[in-house]
């Protein structure tokens, strides 16, 4: 592996144009143009940085347009900092790691990594974009107990070593471990990255340290805070985009606080990246986001309202959207998924039950579930048989694929799942079938779920009736989002249905943490992902051997350079994975639907829709999306 690793890149894209920016005549929209005569905006040449991020695409675009996409919550609105995909550094289309927001980076050994800001870089308001707001998130943020009780993120820690942040001028910083941190790039590549910056002149109205006392009570007093530190947070939501004052480094920003039923984001015209030919984008003047009952947005985008849409949509909608199609101007594609399990069961580990935490503890309870799944059924029913049943693994596409990965447990076998239940002992039955647990209460599973889709209560339907066969009645509950994932977190939750690992086309360089007790939001072990979160001081240790394993090897994984050795510990994360089967798959391979507009342009015909990587349209940059018929937009 070569030490020191240097990379300055012209753009996102894997269509990147081979000529330097000198050669471009740079050009902006119509509708910025004109706030640059009337005086409200300074030229282009103000306004981009040097050099901007030059990024290719199918065809060169035209400006003007609305974009209409709906979402099923008011806090959707976050979704468009996903779509944006401005990151400092970010993947392009071959999940290759290049500069973005950062005109170049230097990597040495996963230790010392140097960014370089693009020189005139501005933020949306205009203000200069420099170290300045990396200092400020990490000295008046990050390591204040007001703001952040627990300290940096767990991003910006190696075994307990926090990182060494070092502004070297305006444009250049410098964070160091004496140990690899590898999580570090591909954190800032993510779809929800940890914004390591803030705009510091607009925050600090808000800070204890900068404002000014009176001005600062009187904002707490109108907002109704109980001090200054909430204030500043309810004010600091780079991520979730819900403060139209906070600036903001995306193509788009929002311009109506929520809650609300549409939300407009307009072009950011100091955005930083160009076209091949020297256009400033975005291309499309605004997004509309109209917030509606997600069971509503499959009917809204058969009727011609959306344009560009995948959430809330499912295989069940296929073929009513196919239908659609003949009297409206879309069409549905079908994009390849990332995922390891389109539908993933997780027994709560940390479940509050003492009689059932010990059920889902024990692995051949475990497999008998597992066992005792018809994916076969679910993919002919659900999915129109073009799913494949599996655990919830790594896909063929990844390297590190074998076949026992998705294949052991997770094949039909009735005879098997009996015999593992009665050698735990879970012999007597009631009247009904049902098996009691040791303390004569039947053996009844609530399997909650968010709530936000019929697809997983059709799929649980299913599992009902194999499950019932085994002796196991389960009923579904749904709730809202927040709601389940609480009821999880506090063990409330016997088991919950999600999807199963976002990355399943992983290589042995990115990082196994999907795989090992690292998140609160891994349903089947939260209070140990939350331990690992927040640096013990929350949530509780691993004990249980094997997972304490997983663990081991994740921190091995971290401290290894050799790819070799790298990919030898990868396989054993997944053997275990694979043996102990601590959340249980049901398919993969699943195909996105994905509604576009037959006027919308340069989104791919075929295309991966994952979370991370990707961040879902993000990767395909819609900000260089247009429409063919502005003067019908």
């Amino acid at each position: 592996m070569n030490p020191r690793i240097t990379i300055a890149a012209l753009g996102l894209s894997a269509l990147v144009a081979a000529f330097t920016t000198s050669a471009l005549a740079f050009e902006e929209a119509p509708a910025v143009q004109a706030e640059v005569e009337a005086g409200k905006l300074p030229p282009l040449d103000q306004r981009l940085p040097n050099p901007p991020s030059v990024v290719g695409a199918e065809s060169v675009g035209a400006y003007g347009g609305d974009l209409r996409i709906a979402m099923a919550r008011s806090r959707d609105t976050r979704l468009m900092t996903v779509y944006g995909y401005a990151r400092l550094v970010g993947y392009d289309r071959t999940y290759n790691l290049v500069p973005d927001i950062l005109e170049a980076f230097e990597s040495e050994n996963d230790k010392v990594f140097t960014l370089t800001l693009r020189e005139g870089h501005k933020w949306s308001d205009g203000h200069p974009f420099t170290t300045e707001d990396f200092r400020y998130w990490w000295d008046d943020v990050a390591n204040n107990p007001d703001l952040a009780p627990l300290g940096p993120p767990v991003l910006m820690k190696v075994d307990g070593e926090v990182a060494k942040v070092e502004i070297i001028d305006a444009r250049t910083i410098r964070f160091s471990w004496s140990k690899p941190n590898p999580f570090f790039l591909p954190a800032l590549a993510g779809p929800r990255p940890p914004f390591i910056y803030r705009p510091a002149h607009y925050l600090k109205q808000f800070h204890e340290k900068y404002a000014d006392p009176e001005a600062l009570q009187a904002a707490i007093k109108k907002r109704r805070m109980r001090g200054w530190g909430p204030l500043h947070n309810s004010r600091d939501n780079l991520y979730d985009m819900d403060n139209p004052a906070l600036p903001t480094l995306q193509p788009w920003f929002n311009t109506i606080r929520p809650p609300a039923q549409q939300f407009v984001f307009v072009r950011n015209p100091f955005f930083h990246r160009v076209d091949s030919a020297g256009n400033q984008l975005p291309y499309i003047n605004r997004v509309l986001m109209n917030i509606s009952d997600g069971k509503l947005i499959p009917a809204k985008a058969s009727a011609g309202e959306i344009d560009l849409q995948a959430r809330s949509l499912f295989m069940s909608h296929f073929t009513f959207l196919k239908q659609a199609e003949a009297k409206e101007d879309f069409k549905t594609r079908l994009w390849e998924t990332a995922q390891g399990a389109r539908i993933a069961i997780f027994p709560n580990m940390h479940v509050a039950d003492p009689a059932w935490r010990e059920l889902f503890r024990n692995k051949d309870f475990r497999h008998a579930l597992s066992l005792a799944i018809d994916r076969e059924e679910i993919n002919e029913v659900i999915y129109f048989g073009l799913a494949t049943a599996s655990n919830n693994t790594v896909l063929e596409r990844s390297p590190l694929f074998k076949e026992e990965y998705r294949d052991k447990w997770a094949r039909l076998d009735l005879d098997a799942a009996n015999e593992l239940l009665d050698g735990l002992g879970l012999t007597k039955r009631d009247g009904d079938g049902v098996r009691l647990l040791p303390d004569g209460r039947r053996m009844e599973i609530v399997v909650e779920t968010a709530g936000e889709e019929t697809e997983q209560t059709d799929v649980l339907e299913l599992i009902h009736d194999t499950w019932f066969e085994i002796g196991i009645k389960i009923f579904t509950r749904p709730s809202q989002r927040e709601v389940f994932r609480n009821r999880v977190f506090s063990g409330e939750t016997q088991m919950g249905v999600w999807s199963g690992v976002n990355n399943g086309i992983v290589t042995a360089s990115m990082s196994p943490f999907e795989f090992v007790p690292t998140q609160q939001v891994q349903y089947q072990w939260p209070k140990w992902g939350q331990y690992y979160e927040t640096g013990g001081q929350a949530g509780d240790q691993i004990d249980i051997p094997e997972a304490q394993e997983l663990f081991n090897l994740f921190k091995l994984w971290q401290t290894t350079e050799e790819p070799e050795r790298r990919a030898e510990i990868w396989g054993r994360i997944l053997e275990i994975n694979t043996e102990e089967t601590y959340s249980i798959g049901v398919v993969c391979c699943t195909r996105q639907p994905v509604i576009v507009a037959d006027n919308l342009k340069n989104v791919p015909l075929e295309a991966i829709y994952a979370w991370d990587p990707g961040a879902h349209f993000g990767i395909y940059l819609p900000d260089t999306f247009y429409f063919d018929d502005v003067a019908g937009r």
